[in-house]
């Protein structure tokens, strides 16, 4: 069967067990699960309920797509992500970016948990991502079905939405926010970072680097969809510290963090009516 076509029983099983309409997607990335708990009249539909879904393999990522309300906005949540490292192909990734488009998926909020490479990042900051460096040996839009999506060739001189990062930043201000800012550097893991890797990853002009990401905004630029990224910094990776760091150790920093995250992210996404229009169109 076509991806296109896979796609498609993926969504019209959605829309079987879901009657209402989002256009906005937040991705949850490693120990962020505690933002569903500013949903309400929260639905869940676990990943392998979906036909073609993947499923998510990693801890920290609990593996359900959730609708809720923020305010009066209806949005959609990806609670668990779903990366290479796992065996998946990169177009297999951005599988729910294409299955929720064809609902009608306009915007993307997406978030991770990265290892901060810029010197002046403290762990449990938040970072809003500018731009990316793309390290994975392939591309979620590589294959003939993905033009079904969009342009072979899309634009990604400006992949995170310039009006929405403003709009994060005047909220972060009202939360008390430290909002930092830097460019996300995506690598395939799951073994982390060299001390030589750290150090060649910020010669490129990482400030902070994780496993994600990347390919799920190369679909949604593709798709022509308004991007939000945030990174909760979980990490220093600092080439002359000599201290181990595990995997356990992100998810239990960014779920402390995760309530800065929340609160952030729920500003952003519940704005006055009048304003409505600039951000979701």
């Amino acid at each position: 069967m076509k991806y296109l076509e896979k796609a498609k029983a993926a969504a019209k099983h959605i829309q079987s067990q879901i009657s209402k309409v989002a256009d906005t997607l937040v991705i949850l990335g490693s120990g962020l699960g505690g933002f569903v708990e500013v949903l309400e009249e929260a639905v869940s539909i676990p990943y392998g309920q979906i036909p073609y879904f993947p499923v998510s393999t990693v801890s920290g990522h609990s593996g359900e797509l959730m609708l809720g309300k923020v305010g009066e906005k209806w949005i959609w949540v990806m609670n668990g992500r779903f990366h290479y490292y796992e065996g998946y192909e990169l177009g297999e990734t951005v599988f729910p970016l294409r299955v929720l488009s064809l609902l009608g998926l306009k915007n993307l909020v997406v978030s991770n948990a990265a290892g901060g490479l810029n010197p002046d990042f403290k762990v449990g900051d938040l970072m809003l991502i500018t731009d990316h460096i793309d390290k994975f040996p392939s591309n979620s839009l590589r294959g003939k079905d993905a033009i079904d999506f969009g342009v072979r060739f899309p634009d990604m001189s400006e992949p995170y939405d310039f009006v929405w990062r403003n709009l994060a930043k005047e909220k972060a201000k009202t939360l008390q926010i430290n909002l930092r800012e830097g460019t996300y550097t995506g690598v395939t893991g799951p073994s982390l970072e060299t001390k030589a890797e750290i150090g060649y990853y910020r010669t490129l002009g990482g400030d902070a680097v994780g496993m994600s990401t990347v390919p799920e905004v190369i679909a949604a630029n593709q798709m022509g969809m308004k991007v939000l990224g945030v990174s909760v910094i979980t990490n220093e990776c600092n080439p002359s510290d000599n201290k181990l760091f595990a995997h356990d150790d992100v998810v239990e920093v960014a779920t402390a963090a995760g309530e800065k995250l929340q609160g952030l992210v729920k500003l952003v996404l519940f704005i006055e009516e009048g304003d409505k229009n600039q951000f979701f169109n």
